[in-house]
């Protein structure tokens, strides 16, 4: 039996996506796995091949080794989102780089079958933010440093979120109770096996997953990209409300629309 020791308020889902590219709003998913730590100190795994509706370009496939032929067969995300919502249900989420990829792309996946799966409620621990402060590697140097392993079959959904798994465990093994020191030459401890710690230390900026928006040090929801890059949201839709308008016609994901939806919904509650 697979067991991890995470200190935990909610049960942890371990998320790992195996895709037909990188671009969130027009690649899909072709396999996942979650392993989801438990209370108990338990763990259980799904993994699950997915007919992604699409041709898997070959150059992807020479990466993760999985072809047209291997999914033909396999259900769509339609066909089990519900129950992977079920799934995850009560979960926070983890990954590794899962903040840029994993989950802003299964949270597209969701929202393209109008399965509502809201991430506000949820911690949001990447690994490699916690790896690339302490260690700048990859995940197979990271499993190398922290397990003292070589990993074997990296780019397998299944064999990848082990691995993170394990080493988000070494990690807060490794690093709680270690002191760094802030630009200000205060001394801090950034790691504590401590949920919201972690997601503080990982994805406290976090507005949307494509992070077209950010905050600043204040806490203000700001422009990340093109020519309003570095303004405050509520001030250049207050200024310039046709880029609203833009954005939402715009090729952004979803998930981009509907957090910027949000804050003009709140503006003119404000009013």
């Amino acid at each position: 039996m697979l067991t991890h020791s995470l200190k935990l308020r909610k049960p942890l889902a371990v998320i790992d996506l195996e895709t037909t590219g990188v671009n969130i709003t027009k690649d899909r998913i072709v396999e996942l796995c979650i392993a989801k730590a438990k209370l108990d100190g338990t763990v259980e795994v799904k993994t699950k091949l997915i007919n992604p509706g699409v041709p898997i370009p070959p150059e992807t496939s020479m990466i993760h080794g999985i072809y047209d032929e291997d999914v033909k067969d396999a259900p769509s995300f339609k066909q089990i989102g519900k129950s992977l919502a079920q799934f995850l249900e009560g979960c926070d989420l983890a990954g590794f780089n899962s903040n840029r990829f994993d989950v802003p792309m299964l949270v597209e996946e969701f929202l393209r079958i109008d399965v509502d799966f809201d991430t506000k409620n949820r911690k949001l621990i990447d690994a490699q933010r916690i790896f690339h402060l302490m260690e700048p590697r990859t995940l197979s140097a990271a499993y190398r440093l922290y397990c003292h392993k070589e990993l074997d079959g990296a780019h397998s959904a299944e064999v990848d979120t082990l691995a993170t798994l394990e080493v988000l465990c070494a990690q807060v093994d490794k690093y709680d109770g270690v002191k760094l020191k802030n630009d200000k030459g205060e001394e801090y401890e950034p790691v504590k096996n401590d949920m919201d710690v972690l997601h503080q230390l990982t994805s406290a900026n976090i507005v949307d997953f494509a992070q077209r928006m950010t905050r600043n040090a204040k806490g203000e929801i700001m422009f990340n990209f093109g020519k309003h890059n570095g303004k405050a949201v509520k001030y250049v839709l207050k200024q310039e409300p046709q880029y609203y308008d833009w954005m939402i016609n715009g090729d952004f994901p979803l998930d981009t629309k509907r957090k910027l939806t949000e804050i003009k919904l709140k503006m003119m509650l404000e009013k």
